[in-house]
């Protein structure tokens, strides 16, 4: 996958062993998605996490599903 097409998201080894976060927090992006997928809204999640605005949660949604796509991040956009 092509890190750079995701810019809100980071990896670094020191960060939440390695797993995608929000860059600049330690927001796993599978945390968001799991908010996703039990039910909850968008409004909900940014309450859950203050620290994220909804531009981060959609990327965290946007990187996700690039993720189990076959189609290239940027034809998805």
């Amino acid at each position: 996958m092509n890190e750079k097409a995701h810019p809100c998201i980071s990896r670094d080894p020191k960060v939440m062993m390695g797993k995608p976060v929000i860059a600049g927090t330690r927001v796993p992006v599978d945390a968001v998605v799991r908010q996703f997928a039990a039910g909850a809204d968008m409004d909900w999640v940014l309450k859950a996490f203050p620290d994220l605005t909804a531009d981060d949660v959609r990327a965290a949604l946007a990187f996700a599903a690039a993720c189990v796509s076959d189609v290239p991040a940027a034809a998805a956009e």
